[in-house]
Protein backbone atom coordinates (compact mmCIF):
# COMPACT_ATOMS: atom_id res chain seq x y z
CA UNK A 1 0.00 0.00 0.00
CA UNK A 2 3.00 2.52 1.00
CA UNK A 3 4.69 1.46 -2.34
CA UNK A 4 1.38 2.70 -4.31
CA UNK A 5 1.06 5.95 -2.30
CA UNK A 6 4.70 6.90 -2.77
CA UNK A 7 4.53 6.30 -6.39
CA UNK A 8 1.09 8.61 -6.53
CA UNK A 9 3.50 11.31 -5.05
CA UNK A 10 6.06 10.49 -7.38
CA UNK A 11 3.86 11.21 -10.16
CA UNK A 12 2.10 14.04 -9.01
CA UNK A 13 6.00 15.49 -8.03
CA UNK A 14 6.90 14.67 -11.33
CA UNK A 15 3.91 16.49 -12.79
CA UNK A 16 4.33 19.80 -10.44
CA UNK A 17 8.43 19.83 -12.10
CA UNK A 18 6.79 19.45 -15.57
CA UNK A 19 4.44 22.45 -15.50
CA UNK A 20 6.97 25.00 -13.65
CA UNK A 21 9.07 24.15 -16.73
CA UNK A 22 6.38 24.81 -19.07
CA UNK A 23 5.80 28.10 -17.71
CA UNK A 24 9.40 28.80 -17.69
CA UNK A 25 10.13 28.16 -20.77
CA UNK A 26 6.89 29.88 -22.28
CA UNK A 27 8.26 33.15 -20.65
CA UNK A 28 11.14 32.93 -22.57
CA UNK A 29 9.53 32.48 -25.62
CA UNK A 30 6.74 34.40 -25.33
CA UNK A 31 7.51 37.17 -22.94
CA UNK A 32 5.00 36.39 -20.52
CA UNK A 33 6.50 38.36 -17.52
CA UNK A 34 7.30 41.85 -19.60
CA UNK A 35 4.17 41.88 -22.06
CA UNK A 36 5.51 44.75 -24.46
CA UNK A 37 3.47 47.18 -26.46
CA UNK A 38 2.23 46.27 -29.79
CA UNK A 39 3.29 48.71 -33.01
CA UNK A 40 -0.42 48.79 -34.02
CA UNK A 41 -2.77 49.20 -30.74
CA UNK A 42 -6.02 47.54 -31.92
CA UNK A 43 -8.01 47.52 -35.58
CA UNK A 44 -9.45 50.17 -36.94
CA UNK A 45 -13.14 50.50 -36.85
CA UNK A 46 -14.45 51.05 -40.66
CA UNK A 47 -16.18 54.86 -40.69
CA UNK A 48 -14.58 55.67 -37.54
CA UNK A 49 -12.23 58.90 -37.69
CA UNK A 50 -9.07 58.53 -35.81
CA UNK A 51 -8.92 61.47 -33.38
CA UNK A 52 -6.37 64.38 -34.16
CA UNK A 53 -5.53 62.59 -37.92
CA UNK A 54 -5.88 64.39 -40.77
CA UNK A 55 -8.23 66.87 -41.55
CA UNK A 56 -11.53 64.81 -40.93
CA UNK A 57 -13.38 64.09 -43.98
CA UNK A 58 -15.86 66.58 -45.91
CA UNK A 59 -17.30 69.90 -44.25
CA UNK A 60 -21.30 69.73 -43.57
CA UNK A 61 -21.95 72.21 -46.47
CA UNK A 62 -20.43 69.57 -48.91
CA UNK A 63 -22.07 66.83 -47.65
CA UNK A 64 -25.40 68.39 -47.53
CA UNK A 65 -24.87 69.56 -51.38
CA UNK A 66 -24.95 65.87 -52.21
CA UNK A 67 -27.79 64.58 -49.28
CA UNK A 68 -30.71 62.02 -50.44
CA UNK A 69 -33.74 63.55 -49.10
CA UNK A 70 -35.34 59.94 -49.68
CA UNK A 71 -32.79 58.42 -47.46
CA UNK A 72 -33.27 61.26 -44.99
CA UNK A 73 -36.85 60.36 -44.42
CA UNK A 74 -35.49 56.83 -44.20
CA UNK A 75 -33.63 57.41 -41.32
CA UNK A 76 -35.90 59.71 -39.95
CA UNK A 77 -37.82 56.64 -39.03
CA UNK A 78 -35.85 55.79 -36.08
CA UNK A 79 -37.39 59.53 -34.69
CA UNK A 80 -41.52 59.02 -35.38
CA UNK A 81 -41.71 57.02 -32.29
CA UNK A 82 -41.31 60.40 -30.36
CA UNK A 83 -41.84 62.84 -32.83
CA UNK A 84 -44.42 63.83 -35.65
CA UNK A 85 -42.87 66.38 -38.73
CA UNK A 86 -46.19 66.79 -40.43
CA UNK A 87 -47.79 70.39 -40.84
CA UNK A 88 -49.93 70.96 -37.97
CA UNK A 89 -48.69 67.47 -36.60
CA UNK A 90 -49.36 66.64 -32.57
CA UNK A 91 -46.50 66.56 -30.14
CA UNK A 92 -45.57 63.34 -28.26
CA UNK A 93 -42.86 62.67 -26.19
CA UNK A 94 -41.11 65.02 -28.05
CA UNK A 95 -42.44 68.14 -29.80
CA UNK A 96 -43.68 68.29 -33.67
CA UNK A 97 -41.05 69.38 -36.00
CA UNK A 98 -42.72 70.90 -39.13
CA UNK A 99 -40.76 74.26 -40.22
CA UNK A 100 -37.98 74.10 -37.37
CA UNK A 101 -34.83 74.61 -39.11
CA UNK A 102 -33.88 78.38 -39.15
CA UNK A 103 -36.10 78.47 -35.63
CA UNK A 104 -34.82 79.87 -32.32
CA UNK A 105 -34.13 76.63 -29.95
CA UNK A 106 -36.49 75.00 -27.33
CA UNK A 107 -39.41 77.67 -28.67
CA UNK A 108 -41.20 76.49 -31.85
CA UNK A 109 -43.87 74.31 -30.34
CA UNK A 110 -46.02 75.99 -27.87
CA UNK A 111 -46.75 74.71 -24.47
CA UNK A 112 -44.18 72.24 -24.82
CA UNK A 113 -42.21 71.00 -22.05
CA UNK A 114 -38.55 71.66 -23.16
CA UNK A 115 -35.66 71.25 -20.69
CA UNK A 116 -33.76 73.64 -19.33
CA UNK A 117 -30.57 72.57 -21.08
CA UNK A 118 -32.02 72.85 -24.10
CA UNK A 119 -34.44 76.04 -23.36
CA UNK A 120 -31.11 78.12 -21.78
CA UNK A 121 -28.93 77.01 -24.74
CA UNK A 122 -29.56 79.57 -27.00
CA UNK A 123 -29.77 80.44 -30.97
CA UNK A 124 -31.38 78.67 -33.62
CA UNK A 125 -31.72 75.60 -34.90
CA UNK A 126 -29.28 76.47 -38.10
CA UNK A 127 -27.43 73.32 -39.89
CA UNK A 128 -24.45 73.77 -38.14
CA UNK A 129 -26.66 73.33 -34.76
CA UNK A 130 -28.96 70.25 -36.11
CA UNK A 131 -25.90 68.54 -37.00
CA UNK A 132 -24.46 68.56 -33.53
CA UNK A 133 -27.46 67.83 -31.70
CA UNK A 134 -28.02 64.68 -34.25
CA UNK A 135 -24.71 63.80 -33.55
CA UNK A 136 -25.06 63.64 -29.57
CA UNK A 137 -28.29 65.30 -27.83
CA UNK A 138 -26.58 64.97 -24.42
CA UNK A 139 -23.39 66.58 -25.70
CA UNK A 140 -24.97 69.09 -27.25
CA UNK A 141 -26.94 70.18 -24.13
CA UNK A 142 -26.29 68.59 -21.36
CA UNK A 143 -28.67 67.64 -19.10
CA UNK A 144 -31.68 67.26 -21.67
CA UNK A 145 -34.60 64.97 -21.76
CA UNK A 146 -33.83 63.47 -25.09
CA UNK A 147 -32.30 59.76 -24.73
CA UNK A 148 -31.77 59.50 -28.14
CA UNK A 149 -28.05 58.56 -28.49
CA UNK A 150 -27.26 60.35 -31.98
CA UNK A 151 -26.11 59.61 -35.54
CA UNK A 152 -22.10 58.88 -35.42
CA UNK A 153 -22.50 59.27 -39.54
CA UNK A 154 -22.44 62.39 -41.15
CA UNK A 155 -24.04 61.16 -44.16
CA UNK A 156 -27.38 59.92 -42.13
CA UNK A 157 -27.23 63.45 -40.45
CA UNK A 158 -27.25 65.52 -43.03
CA UNK A 159 -29.72 63.25 -44.40
CA UNK A 160 -31.85 63.67 -41.72
CA UNK A 161 -31.45 67.44 -41.76
CA UNK A 162 -31.73 67.91 -46.13
CA UNK A 163 -35.58 66.40 -45.27
CA UNK A 164 -36.21 67.98 -42.27
CA UNK A 165 -35.71 71.27 -44.11
CA UNK A 166 -37.40 70.23 -47.12
CA UNK A 167 -40.68 70.16 -44.65
CA UNK A 168 -41.82 73.25 -44.29
CA UNK A 169 -38.69 75.41 -43.78
CA UNK A 170 -37.30 75.27 -47.28
CA UNK A 171 -33.78 77.15 -46.45
CA UNK A 172 -31.08 77.64 -48.72
CA UNK A 173 -28.58 75.33 -48.20
CA UNK A 174 -24.78 76.66 -46.60
CA UNK A 175 -22.59 77.29 -49.85
CA UNK A 176 -19.50 75.05 -50.38
CA UNK A 177 -16.63 76.94 -49.66
CA UNK A 178 -13.56 76.32 -52.34
CA UNK A 179 -10.17 76.97 -51.35
CA UNK A 180 -8.80 79.60 -54.15
CA UNK A 181 -5.05 77.83 -55.08
CA UNK A 182 -2.47 79.76 -54.00
CA UNK A 183 0.04 81.87 -56.26
CA UNK A 184 3.39 80.47 -57.00
CA UNK A 185 6.07 82.04 -54.13
CA UNK A 186 7.84 84.31 -56.95
CA UNK A 187 5.37 83.91 -59.65
CA UNK A 188 5.08 87.68 -59.94
CA UNK A 189 8.80 88.87 -60.12
CA UNK A 190 9.02 85.88 -62.17
CA UNK A 191 6.36 86.90 -64.82
CA UNK A 192 8.15 90.74 -65.05
CA UNK A 193 11.45 89.31 -65.73
CA UNK A 194 9.94 87.69 -68.85
CA UNK A 195 10.10 90.27 -71.94
CA UNK A 196 7.90 89.97 -74.99
CA UNK A 197 10.05 88.71 -77.65
CA UNK A 198 8.33 91.04 -80.03
CA UNK A 199 9.33 93.77 -78.10
CA UNK A 200 13.00 92.15 -77.50
CA UNK A 201 13.91 91.65 -81.08
CA UNK A 202 12.67 95.13 -82.14
CA UNK A 203 14.76 96.39 -79.33
CA UNK A 204 17.97 94.61 -81.13
CA UNK A 205 17.13 95.40 -84.87
CA UNK A 206 16.91 99.43 -83.70
CA UNK A 207 20.14 98.76 -81.82
CA UNK A 208 22.27 97.29 -84.46
CA UNK A 209 24.07 100.25 -87.09
CA UNK A 210 22.34 100.50 -90.19
CA UNK A 211 25.03 99.44 -93.44
CA UNK A 212 26.11 102.55 -95.97
CA UNK A 213 24.49 101.52 -99.09
CA UNK A 214 27.49 100.69 -101.31
CA UNK A 215 25.93 101.47 -104.66
CA UNK A 216 25.42 105.69 -103.41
Amino acid sequence: MSDRTNTIFGWILFSGIVVMFLRFLSGLVFHADAPERPETMGFPIAGVEEEGVGGGGPSLAEVLATADVAKGEQVFARCISCHTINQGGASGIGPNLYGVVGLPIATHEAGFAYSAALSDHGGNWTFENLDEWLKSPRAFANGTKMSFAGLSSIEDRAAVIAYMNSMGSNLPLPEVQVAEPEAAEGGEAVAEAVEDPAAAAGATTAAEPVPENPGV
